[in-house]
């Protein structure tokens, strides 16, 4: 920075165009009394030592870089960056923002699918009964562990009349006694046509099953009787079809309440009764 002090330029203004120092704008030095009109104006006391640059008036030059560089170059980079991390925000956002979009049309197309197969089509769940049962490796008259053979004949009907089924692998099924598993095992998966009845055909197998002293007791008590008890459980993943169109994947599950005249293989039904449910998760 530069300070410049001009000379006083005299002359008559009216005719010369010369420029007194009386028009030009002053820098007041504050032990100047610009008020006083003695000769001296511009004087100060001889005695008192002089404070700063003597007394007149200065014309400030400023680097034009200083006067225009707004911001500095570091708050330009500051600047910057934070604009290109706002950038990169809004993008995310946008991004975001579409795939929410996206993804609520699709669950909304699929729950309009799903309203209009259920209006059209009017799926069932299957119906299923036990037909026969066949009883192997059931001691009561040792103490013994046991390792029953159950045979299980089931009875699957598609009542839906244009709607196929296809249960698939990993199905599951277990045979209980008062709560005791006796046995499990699978069933082959197959393909039913709409309006079908498929006989399923599995074997439980259970090993070293413990009973207790009252269960045993109880078990021969009921045998006795004629009506022995069992429970059975099964659970298969299955797909509605219609044409070459199939749906998800859901799950049917089965429980059945079975009574039996004897520990026999040449056991026979007395009793059957099948709960199904069918989850569409």
């Amino acid at each position: 920075m530069t300070v410049e002090k001009p000379q006083e330029m005299t002359g008559d203004t009216n005719s010369g165009g010369y420029v007194t120092h009386k028009d030009v704008h002053r820098i007041k030095h504050p032990s100047i009394d610009t008020n006083d009109s003695s000769s001296s104006r511009y004087s100060v006391d001889s005695q008192k030592p002089r404070i700063g640059p003597p007394p007149g008036t200065y014309i400030i030059n400023l680097p034009k870089d200083q006067i225009y560089r707004v911001p500095p170059p570091e708050n330009a980079r500051r600047y910057e960056n934070l604009s290109r991390r706002k950038t990169n925000q809004s993008n995310c956002r946008r991004c975001f923002c579409h795939f929410l979009a996206a993804l609520l049309i699709l669950l909304f197309l699929a729950a309009l699918a799903v309203g209009i197969l259920y209006l059209v089509y009017q799926p069932h769940k299957p119906r299923f009964s036990v037909s026969g049962v066949s009883v192997t490796g059931i001691n009561l008259t040792s103490s013994s562990p046991l390792s029953p053979v159950i045979g299980i004949k089931v009875r699957s009907q598609n009542v839906n009349e244009k709607l196929g089924l296809i249960y698939e692998k990993g199905n599951e099924a277990d045979v209980f006694y008062g709560g005791i598993k006796l046995g499990n095992g699978k069933f082959t998966a197959f393909k039913q046509p709409a309006d079908n009845v498929t006989v399923i055909v599995t074997v439980l197998k259970g090993s070293s099953i413990q009973l207790t002293s009252s269960s045993r007791k109880e078990l021969t008590e009921s045998q006795k009787k004629g009506k022995v008890p069992f429970g059975l459980r099964m659970k298969a993943p299955v797909q509605f079809k219609v044409g070459e169109v199939t749906t998800w994947t859901m799950t049917v599950t089965v429980d059945c309440k079975i009574k039996v005249d004897k520990l026999t293989a040449s056991a026979t039904v007395i009793t059957e009764n099948c709960d199904t449910g069918l989850s569409l998760l």
